[in-house]
């Protein structure tokens, strides 16, 4: 299969990308249960699960648009987290942003890792050094200007950094850099992965228990990339049952990561059937951190 492209545009190099921080009811829980709970107990009351937030979304260009934050063919469910943005080693990136918060009127910002920049594109709200991309304003926008440089290649995470950055990151405003070697082949199938606290609960890109969290799909031949990414104050471990691949050689099929840290994991899909992926801090897959991966013969 054909790897479906970015929203962004590419000229010569330059890859620009639309993005805008737009309120928005999320359900953390939307059919209401957890499905692994002995009976009776798995219910979850909407006043538990549904509260109103402000995320990222992916637009086209000058924001005349909303569109998917990422291809329906990678994950069944949109807004939480933000737009997969997607590059190249040498590439340069334009972030335009614009700031459409109604609900909580607050300012916000894009702060990006993994790659370079100069101190106006940092994203961070720092006082005294009034960085306008730090701090931008209801109705007003802003361009970050990025380059994935040699180091660059992988997985990272970008938030908001501006004074509203707890409230943000609790609601779920975050999401992922994807960038490639410069002659490194794109996979068939890219999943992300975001894991973080939601609410009460602990959920998988803001979707907690299995039935809510994403349901990632391939097929046998596919070639399969992880994007693996923590959020918070908390460590978790990634595991996928019935998978092993490498880190420097040697196989594994769980990995630990703690706030803001990042990885992905590539593998040539092999495993027809229905697996369970989830993090393996038995607490948090308790409170809802842990999915389904469905993988379907050709």
């Amino acid at each position: 299969m054909v790897l479906a492209a970015s929203a962004g545009t590419a000229e010569a190099g330059v890859r620009h990308e639309w993005v805008a921080a737009v309120p928005t009811t999320w359900n953390a829980v939307p059919n209401g249960h957890d499905a692994l709970a002995h009976d009776g107990e798995g219910m979850i009351e909407p006043a538990r699960s549904v509260f109103p937030t402000v995320v990222y979304r992916r637009y086209t260009r000058d924001w005349r648009r909303p569109l998917r934050n990422a291809p329906r063919a990678s994950v069944d469910h949109d807004k939480i987290p933000g737009p997969l943005l997607r590059a190249r080693e040498g590439d340069r990136l334009r972030v335009h942003f614009k700031n459409l918060d109604t609900l909580f009127k607050r300012p916000h910002s894009m702060h990006f890792h993994g790659v370079g920049y100069r101190p106006g594109s940092d994203g961070v709200y720092l006082p005294g050094f009034p960085e306008k991309g730090g701090d931008v304003k209801p109705g007003q926008t802003f361009t970050y200007r990025l380059h994935a440089g040699p180091d660059s290649a992988g997985v990272w995470p970008y938030h908001d950094h501006s004074r509203s950055m707890h409230e943000s990151l609790n609601g779920g405003m975050y999401g992922a850099l994807s960038i490639l070697g410069r002659s490194e082949r794109a996979p068939d199938r890219e999943f992300v992965s975001v894991f973080a606290p939601v609410g009460e609960f602990q959920g998988v890109n803001a979707r907690a228990f299995v039935g809510n969290t994403p349901i990632y799909r391939a097929r046998v031949g596919d070639r399969v990339q992880w994007d693996v990414l923590a959020i918070g104050s908390e460590h978790h471990t990634f595991h996928v049952h019935g998978h092993r691949w490498r880190n420097r050689g040697v196989p594994e099929d769980t990995r630990t990561l703690g706030p803001a840290e990042s990885f992905r994991v590539k593998w040539r899909e092999d495993a027809p059937g229905t697996w369970l992926y989830h993090c393996h801090v038995e607490e948090h897959m308790a409170k809802g951190m842990i999915g389904l991966y469905r993988v379907s013969k050709r």
